[in-house]
């Protein structure tokens, strides 16, 4: 149990400003003339959008607020615990989704925009998360996936790190996704083929609301077995320049800049994070970690060619451990090693969407990224001894560049059905290099154990993914999102189509009941994929036309709002999970055991792809949004996940914990306007791991 104890300072009698845009849910064209409104005001607020969909709310009390969106012939939307301050205008961009069966009474429903995803193609097993979110939770760290461990059947295998367990599912199993384009790993001291490291490379700060998908997802997610991040960049204040410079114990030093650029409408956003020497790693290793990143985005505004954006993040880090300066207990170092490791990872993208009459837009998002690590350890033979020698012991180089081409048309027939379709290329180079000297023989006789290459791979492959879906609402309180996703590999040459459903049924206003299936495949581990064997005088790659691993997901959910601010979510799932490398021979081995830590096995080579497994289990979330001083998040998940070796013989995962419960919350105490005290707790509960594998 952990308590977080902040102060913030607030004028009494200030004011803030809401600026906006507002738009269609499925065609994503601007809404002209829409009724924008304060609630809670000891007086009317309101406003109306222009020709260009923007909206701007003036005087508005700071702190927390709400506001709801109107537009005739469209469902009324309200967006709660909107968090106003008066330095920084709060930018939101809200879409609406048309009414289907127009009556001449036109019926107002106010739904809330904060329990729904995005993407309105995603049904089941889908979240929205907001800024907000990240910074405010206690123990978030300003680190979107350690946020992300706090939500109904996500767990951290490891409190060192944020890699997150999905469902039971290995933290491999992640797709990280940035305005549209698969990323790498963006976390600082990243290594080959994980998803999570120690610190977050992602700033907050620069995200809109985005999207984390858990199961069944829409089809025009691929690549991934256990869950999505769909991540999005917002665009700067378009209106003034703001500037922010601040320090926190994990992102360190921050300054940021942000505001309008050109004549159309356009904006700058840049914000860059310098690790504050001492914070991080204290009690834990004499190491000192150094690492820096910078996010930004430039919005060009519109033109007739439609509008573009320029995209980025990047970050750097590196750490050495000494032999010599570690400290009684360290849990990363050894007396007689010396280890030095650097990583670094990057991002470059442009982005453009052009709307096609009204009810039609394509979107196209190229982008280059690579990501970089390299970890060296020198051991020292017989130290303290006159002969004490040091020699190089492990070598590790491996990066990773990556050109993508991302670009599907949308397109709404009318308000009832909406189509989307596109393709996902890219074009993927490695250039991975491990040796070490571990469990190696003296063939040589000098002395030293031998150096072994554990695998030595430079080359390139190509992903292609295409995508149908489309979402049809049969009626005002059944809706059905289906589609088609296919994936193509040139490593090991194998294609395979998934189809994806769900279904949404709104039993009452308040409540609705939620189904969905879907196939999905992923390459296994690259760090297996490309290990090296021992075949007479050569060294092989023999793992590398391993098959996709395959999964079926089949999710059952039911979701009710008990009341204006309380929300209740459950669901049962089950995923069943096929194709999983094993061991030629009988073992316990499978490649659904990898992936929470820095590495991979080194000696699995000759795998088959005849694994199986199984995951399955209760979630429920309870949640009570920011109102009356106070927010609460409850999530519990009760679930299983067992796998087979080659041995056909079932076993607990590393990740099957059995049960996991988040209690979040926070108490927000006013004094005569002034001051504001906040209090969180946060409890989590897991059972202890099963014995015989590592966390």
């Amino acid at each position: 149990m952990v308590f977080f104890l902040t102060f913030t300072l607030q004028a009494y009698g200030q004011l803030g400003t809401i600026r906006g845009i507002v738009t269609d849910q499925q065609s994503e064209t601007v809404l002209i003339g829409a009724n924008v409104e304060l609630l809670g005001g000891d007086g009317i607020v309101g406003t109306t959008t222009d020709v260009d969909g923007y909206f701007t709310l003036s005087n508005v009390p700071i702190g927390r607020n709400a506001i709801r969106i109107m537009y005739l012939g469209y469902e009324s939307t309200t967006v709660p615990n909107l968090d106003v301050t008066s330095g920084k205008d709060l930018i939101l961009h809200v879409a609406l989704r048309e009414e289907i069966n127009q009556l001449n009474e036109v019926v107002v429903r106010a739904n809330s925009a904060k329990d729904q995803p995005k993407n309105d193609l995603a049904t089941v097993s889908a979240r929205q998360f907001s800024l907000e979110e990240v910074n405010r939770y206690s123990g978030g760290r300003s680190d979107v996936a350690r946020l992300a461990a706090n939500f109904a059947g996500v767990s951290a295998p490891d409190d060192s790190r944020n890699d997150i367990v999905i469902r039971g599912n290995s933290p491999t199993g992640v797709l990280w996704q940035l305005e549209g384009i698969p990323i790498p790993n963006p976390n600082h001291f990243s290594t080959f083929g994980t998803t999570g490291s120690p610190v977050s490379a992602l700033n907050p700060n620069v995200l809109r609301n985005s999207d984390f998908l858990t199961s069944a997802f829409p089809a025009e997610y691929g690549n991934a077995n256990a869950g999505v991040f769909d991540l999005g960049l917002r665009s700067g204040n378009k209106e003034r320049s703001e500037y922010t410079l601040q320090l926190g114990a994990f992102s360190g030093l921050e300054g940021m800049a942000e505001g309008p650029m050109g004549k159309k409408g356009g904006s700058y956003l840049i914000a860059g994070r310098y690790s504050f020497i001492g914070l991080i790693g204290a009690g834990v290793t004499a190491a000192t970690p150094d690492y820096q990143d910078i996010s930004f985005k430039l919005d060009f505004g519109k033109s007739k060619a439609g509008r573009f954006a320029l995209f980025g993040v990047g970050g750097r880090s590196d750490i050495n451990f000494l032999g010599s300066e570690i400290e009684e207990g360290d849990l990363f170092a050894a007396e007689d090693e010396d280890s030095f490791v650097e990583g670094a990872f990057g991002v470059v993208g442009l982005k453009h969407n052009k709307i096609i009459g009204k009810n039609t837009y394509i979107r196209t998002v190229i982008a280059s990224s690579f990501r970089q690590n390299t970890f060296s350890q020198d051991r020292y033979f017989n130290l303290g001894a006159e002969d004490a020698r040091k020699i190089g012991f492990i070598e590790i180089d491996n990066s990773e560049n990556q050109l993508s081409l991302s670009s599907y048309i949308n397109h709404k027939f009318g308000a009832r059905q909406t189509l989307r379709a596109g393709i996902l290329v890219q074009n993927m180079g490695n250039d991975a290099f491990f040796q070490d000297r571990s469990e190696q023989p003296d063939a040589d006789g000098d002395g030293d154990p031998d150096w072994f290459t554990v695998y030595q791979y430079e080359g390139r492959f190509t992903m292609i993914q295409p995508f149908v879906q489309t979402q049809y609402r049969i009626g005002r309180s059944l809706m059905l999102n289906g589609g088609l996703h296919g994936q193509y590999s040139s490593l090991n040459e194998q294609f395979v189509i998934e189809p994806r459903v769900a279904l949404s049924y709104d039993i009452s206003p308040t409540s609705k009941a939620t189904v969905g299936y879907g196939i999905h495949s992923q390459h296994a581990p690259l760090p297996i994929m490309l290990l090296n064997e021992q075949v007479g005088d050569q060294l092989l790659q023999t793992n590398i036309g391993l098959d996709f691993v395959r999964s079926q997901h089949f999710v059952l959910g039911y979701d009710a709002k008990l009341g204006e601010n309380w929300r209740l979510k459950t669901e049962v799932y089950y995923q069943d999970i096929d194709r999983a490398p094993v061991d030629r021979m009988p073992s316990s081995y499978s490649t659904l055991t990898e992936g929470a830590d820095f590495g991979f096995a080194t000696d699995k080579t000759s795998l088959v792809s005849e694994g199986s497994g199984f995951n399955r289990g209760l979630e429920i979330t309870l949640e009570k949004f920011y109102s009356q001083g106070y927010h609460m998040l409850i999530t519990s998940s009760i679930f299983t996940s067992r796998y087979e070796g080659s041995d056909e013989i079932e076993r607990s995962t590393p990740f099957d914990n059995g049960y996991v419960v988040n209690i979040l919350g926070e108490e927000s105490l006013r004094w005569v306007g002034i001051s504001t005290m906040r209090l969180s707790l946060i409890q989590s509960l897991r059972r202890p791991e099963v014995a015989g594998f590592r966390p």
